[in-house]
């Protein structure tokens, strides 16, 4: 187990940081809209299907990879449950320089270089914010398609919780939503706990002016802020499960979270000890580099005296080597540089969001959100692809809105 020294260079939790929902009198509401953010077969939609039609609101799809499809989730999914008629809206989404969003110097600062992220989870996020304001849904939840045990009274709880909260997590169970470090930590003795984040998420979307950076652990900074102080208004509620997959495959993946998982952790020691986001210059990223690589080290040292089998022992340590080599590449100046690119995106990211059209109809939003060349979609009772200066009727869900959409 572990001793002092790990809680001078590591914390475990951050669950203090959160409100927690026991004994609070609320009102459930209705969730205005799911989005899953999806790179997996369709079949990974199965349990958010049956959550849509019991909770009686839209099922958003947000799809890109090989492995699937808007029209592959079309086919696939089936549209009729025993409670109702499942209303899918699946899109695939474009690279995020075709949507009309702010250019993010978070994202600028980082192209090129070994800590550009090889993922579009975060495009995916922020067009849903971006979807939700423009349809006026007040109430949103993100899922992610590896999330299961799907309660619909802890999602009405969670909708309910954001008449006082910006944003309500669900803890999850199952295998624990750790990075590669805090697995091999936790496995190996330590004591970790998993903290919120965006696989199950309650949002009041159209109060949101936060964003999603593209990095390791974009729903932590999503959850801070506008002001520097600290976190949004957020709460904890209900459970899911996390479907188990391997964290020691390979280095990459530990190389690829190692940049977000010390800002987000350096962030947040910072708020664990009552101070501020803005607290975070020069000097407390030097002090909390040499404890990050304290602690790497430590970690290494407790795998390597665990009763692990030999091959699973030889991939953790292999794992965790591959942070140690990308964490000697970053430097306090690039944290600090980092930070202020996300205070300069957050406020670009607002006057945004404010200005965004409402009203309109889901495809209207769809075709508005990316810059005029909609990518393929399915919705309502049919899949639509609207061709380059085309102009081609759409009808929404069981034969209801009939608009004309340009493509």
């Amino acid at each position: 187990m572990p001793g002092n020294g790990e809680t001078q260079v590591h914390h475990g939790s951050h669950r203090d940081l959160l409100e927690k929902a026991t004994g609070i009198p609320l009102v459930p509401h209705r969730i205005d809209a799911i989005f899953v953010p999806t790179a997996r077969p369709p079949a990974y939609l199965a349990e958010a299907s049956k959550l849509s039609v019991a909770l009686g609101c839209p099922l958003i799809t947000l799809h890109s990879g090989k492995w699937t499809s808007a029209r592959e989730a079309y086919r696939r999914l089936p549209l009729s449950f025993p409670g109702g008629d499942l209303d899918l809206m699946a899109l695939d989404v474009p690279d995020a320089t075709r949507l009309r969003q702010p250019r993010l110097q978070t994202s600028s600062m980082l192209e090129g270089t070994l800590f550009a992220r090889r993922s579009d989870q975060s495009a995916k996020r922020n067009l849903a914010l971006m979807l939700a304001r423009m349809l006026e849904w007040s109430r949103i939840l993100f899922l992610d398609d590896d999330i299961t045990k799907l309660a619909p009274s802890d999602m009405r709880r969670a909708s309910g919780l954001l008449d006082a909260h910006q944003a309500v997590g669900l803890h999850v169970g199952g295998f624990p939503d750790h990075s590669v470090v805090c697995h091999a930590y936790r496995q190996s003795g330590g004591e970790q706990q998993a903290f919120i984040g965006g696989g199950a998420l309650a949002v009041a979307a159209t109060r949101s002016t936060s964003f999603f950076p593209d990095i390791y652990n974009e729903d932590w900074f999503y959850l801070l802020d506008a002001n520097g102080k600290g976190l949004q208004s957020v709460a904890v509620t209900g459970e899911v499960c996390q479907y188990r997959y391997d964290p020691f495959r390979n280095p990459d993946r530990a190389r690829s979270e190692e940049f977000g998982d010390v800002l987000a952790e350096g962030i947040y020691w910072l708020l664990d000890q009552g101070r501020s986001i803005t607290d975070a210059g020069e000097k407390h990223w030097s002090v909390f580099l040499a404890k990050r690589r304290i602690f790497i080290k430590r970690v290494i040292e407790m795998v390597e005296a665990y009763d692990f089998e030999p091959g699973e022992k030889r991939r953790m340590v292999a794992a965790l080597k591959g942070s140690l080599g990308r964490l000697a590449r970053i430097t306090p100046d690039l944290c600090e540089a980092y930070m202020r690119a996300w205070a300069a995106d957050r406020r670009s990211w607002q006057n945004h969001v404010e200005r965004l059209p409402r009203g309109r109809t889901r495809e209207q939003a769809v075709h508005w959100l990316t810059r005029g060349a909609s990518p393929s979609m399915a919705t309502g009772n049919r899949p639509i692809r609207p061709a380059k200066d085309e102009r081609v009727l759409v009808e929404g869900p069981a034969g209801g809105e009939r608009v004309l959409v340009k493509g």
